[in-house]
C-alpha cells in the first residue's frame, strides 16, 4: 500500500476510533476518532481564513496533541507547515514569519507573548479557537477539493543549527512519508505500542519518527508537560511502561553517570572489578537489567540521537543488552539516513542506510576510507526555501546531497562518523584532526561534563565545561578549603589533560585545558552552538547550518 501524500496517510489509517490516540500524562487522550474531527474543525479554520494551496501556516507551541492535530490537518489539506521550534526568541520568529510568507498562526498560549506584532488571524494551539483577526465564519469544510501531488512541499523547516546560521529546509510529503516507511523497516509497531515524547516536536527527529512513525500503525503517545526532570521522568516511565523512547544521548548519559558509574566508582574493591571485562559485564548487565525495570519493563526500543553519545555510556549499553539503537540524519533528509534494529546495533556505528535510500563516501581517503557522507533517495529535501545558491551548493555535480559529515561505512555496509567536514582542524604537518573524537574520550572522564576542542594558533586546545556534582563531592571528600578550590581545579584539567593525551596521537594531543564555568549553549536538540566558542573556519556558511540527528564519533 503506498502512501504518498498526507490526504493517504490519513484516509488509509484504519485503526480503531476508540485506540488513543495523543494525550498528557494523568490527563484524558485525544482517540483515533477524535483526532479525526478535530483535524476538520482546523480545516474549517483553513477555509475561513482564506487558506489556499501552497499557503503557509505557522505552527509555533510547545508539544502538546493539537500540535499533531494542526500538522495533520494542514499537510493533509494541501497548504504548508511551518513549525518553529518554541524556543526561538521574538526577533527571530518575526524573520521566520516574514521570510515563509506565512498568513495564518497558530501558537501556545505560552507563545503568544512573541507574537503581539503580529497582523494575521492567530489561533490558539491550547483550545483550537480564535484569539485574533478576522475570518469567515460563514465558509465551512465539507471535502478535501485541493489537488495534492506527492512532490509538493508539505513543510518548511526552519533549523536551529550549530553555526548560528537558520535555513528553510523544504520537505516534500515523500520526502516525509518515505521515512516514516523506513522507521517501519526498522521495527514495526502497532496499537499495542506505547511512544514516550520527550522531544520537541518541531525538531524532525521527533516529528518524523515519534510522532508520524507513531501514528501511522495506531500507536499511542504521550506527552510530558514542561521539561523532563529526574522525578518527571521516572514518574512518566512507571505510569506508561513505554515500549518505544527517543532520546538525545544526554538523557542516559546523566542516568549512567549518576546511577550506574558512581555506584560501580564509591566502592575501590568493585571499581577494580569493573576495568576487567568479564567483570564490567557481568557489573553492566545486573544494572542494565534494572534500568530495564526503571524504564517500565517493556521498552523495546530506544532511539538515540542529535547529539554524540559518550563510548562509555554505549559500551555499558552494548553490554548490558539495553535495546538501544543509534540513528543518524538531518533536518534536510527528513530526517533519517541510516539506523539498525536495537538486536542488529555495532558498537560506534549510526546503522546501515534505510532501505529506500543510498549513501556513499564521497572523495574517501584511500587509507583511511574517511570522506563526505553523501546521499541519494526519496527523503533528501527540495531545497532551501528561496535560496537557490544555497541549495544548489547542498549538493554535488551527479546530484548526491551533501551531509558535510564525515565518515566511512564497513564491508558490511554499516556507516561510522568521524565528525563534521566545518568541525576539522588540519595539524601542523597536514594530519586530519577530528575534534569529536577528542570530545568523545575527554566527556569519558567523571569529572567533565562536556568539552569543546578547538586550534589557538598551533596549539590544540580543549573547553572543558567541568561535572559541578561530581567536583563538589571531590572537594568535600578532601576537605579543602575554599582558598585551594581554584589550585585544586587546575590540577585536576591538568590530570585530564594527561590523560586523554595518553591515549592520543602525536598530532591529536592537547596543549592545555580552559575551564569554562557554565554550561555551553545547545541547539533544541542539544548540540553545541560551536560557533559561540570557536574561531570561525569557513565564512561561507553553505554546509555550515545542516542539523544534524546525530554524529557518533568513533573512539
Amino acid at each position: 500500500m503506498e502512501i504518498i501524500t498526507f490526504r493517504d496517510f490519513l484516509e488509509k489509517n484504519d485503526t480503531p476510533d476508540n485506540q488513543n490516540a495523543f494525550g498528557f500524562l494523568d490527563k484524558e487522550y485525544l482517540t483515533y476518532g477524535d483526532v479525526k474531527s478535530e483535524i476538520v474543525r482546523v480545516k474549517n479554520y483553513l477555509i475561513q481564513a482564506g487558506i489556499n494551496k501552497g499557503d503557509k501556516v505557522i505552527l509555533l507551541s510547545e508539544n502538546h496533541p493539537n500540535w499533531s492535530v494542526i500538522y495533520l490537518a494542514v499537510t493533509s489539506f494541501g497548504a504548508v507547515i511551518v513549525p518553529i521550534l518554541p524556543d526561538f526568541t521574538a526577533p527571530q520568529i518575526e524573520v521566520i514569519i516574514k521570510h515563509s510568507e506565512a498568513t495564518i498562526v497558530f501558537a501556545s498560549d505560552k507563545q503568544m507573548p512573541k507574537l503581539e506584532n503580529i497582523s494575521m488571524p492567530l489561533f490558539s494551539v491550547n483550545n483550537l479557537k480564535l484569539i485574533k483577526g478576522s475570518i469567515n465564519e460563514e465558509l465551512t469544510f465539507k471535502n478535501d477539493t485541493i489537488s495534492i501531488d506527492k512532490d509538493d512541499i508539505a513543510a518548511i523547516l526552519y533549523t536551529s543549527g550549530t553555526t548560528g546560521n537558520s535555513k528553510g529546509v523544504m520537505l516534500s510529503h515523500k520526502n516525509i512519508l518515505s521515512n516514516v516507511e523506513a522507521c517501519h523497516r526498522i521495527i514495526e509497531t502497532s496499537t499495542k505500542d506505547r511512544f514516550l515524547s520527550l522531544l520537541p516536536l518541531a525538531h524532525t527527529y521527533e516529528c518524523t519518527v515519534g510522532f508520524l512513525f507513531a501514528f501511522s500503525r495506531g500507536s499511542t503517545t504521550t506527552y510530558i508537560k514542561g521539561a523532563p526532570t529526574p522525578r518527571v521522568l521516572m514518574d512518566a516511565l512507571g505510569k506508561i511502561k513505554p515500549t518505544l523512547v527517543l532520546s538525545v544521548p544526554l538523557l542516559i548519559e546523566k542516568i549512567y553517570r549518576s546511577k550506574i558509574a558512581a555506584k560501580f566508582k564509591a566502592k575501590k574493591f568493585i571499581s577494580i572489578l569493573y576495568t576487567m571485562k568479564p567483570f564490567r559485564i557481568l557489573l553492566n548487565r545486573v544494572a542494565g537489567k534494572k534500568l530495564l525495570e526503571a524504564f517500565g519493563g517493556k521498552l523495546r526500543f530506544f532511539g538515540v540521537g542529535g547529539a554524540p553519545l559518550a563510548s562509555e555510556v554505549e559500551l555499558f549499553l552494548k553490554d548490558s543488552h539495553f535495546p538501544y539503537s543509534i540513528g543518524y540524519g538531518l533536518t534536510e533528509t527528513a530526517p533519517l539516513l541510516a539506523g539498525d534494529h536495537p538486536s542488529l546495533q555495532s558498537f560506534r556505528s549510526t546503522g546501515k542506510p534505510v532501505f529506500n535510500g543510498e549513501v556513499r563516501i564521497g572523495e574517501a581517503n584511500p587509507k583511511t576510507g574517511v570522506g563526505e557522507i553523501q546521499a541519494k533517495g526519496p527523503n533528501i529535501m527540495k531545497g532551501y526555501y528561496k535560496d537557490q545558491e544555497r541549495t544548489n551548493e547542498a549538493f554535488t555535480e551527479d546530484g548526491w546531497f551533501r551531509t558535510g559529515d564525515l565518515g566511512s561505512m564497513s564491508k558490511k555496509g554499516k556507516i561510522y562518523i568521524r565528525g563534521r567536514e566545518k568541525n576539522l582542524i588540519l595539524g601542523s604537518n597536514g594530519e586530519n584532526i577530528y575534534p569529536e573524537e577528542i570530545e568523545s574520550l575527554l566527556n569519558d572522564n567523571e569529572f567533565v561534563s562536556e568539552s569543546i576542542i578547538t586550534d589557538m594558533g598551533k596549539e590544540l586546545v580543549g573547553i572543558i565545561h567541568l561535572n559541578a556534582e561530581r567536583l563538589a563531592e571531590e572537594v568535600k571528600n578532601l576537605k579543602l578549603p575554599v582558598h585551594k578550590i581554584d589550585d585544586y581545579k587546575n590540577s585536576l584539567l591538568e590530570k585530564i589533560r594527561k590523560d586523554a593525551n595518553s591515549n592520543l596521537s602525536v598530532q591529536s594531543r592537547l596543549s592545555k585545558l580552559i575551564e569554562h564555568a557554565n554550561p555551553f549553549e545547545k541547539t533544541p536538540s542539544l548540540k553545541i552552538k560551536r560557533f559561540l566558542y570557536t574561531k570561525d573556519k569557513d565564512s561561507k556558511d553553505s554546509k555550515d547550518s545542516k542539523d544534524t540527528i546525530n554524529l557518533n564519533p568513533l573512539t
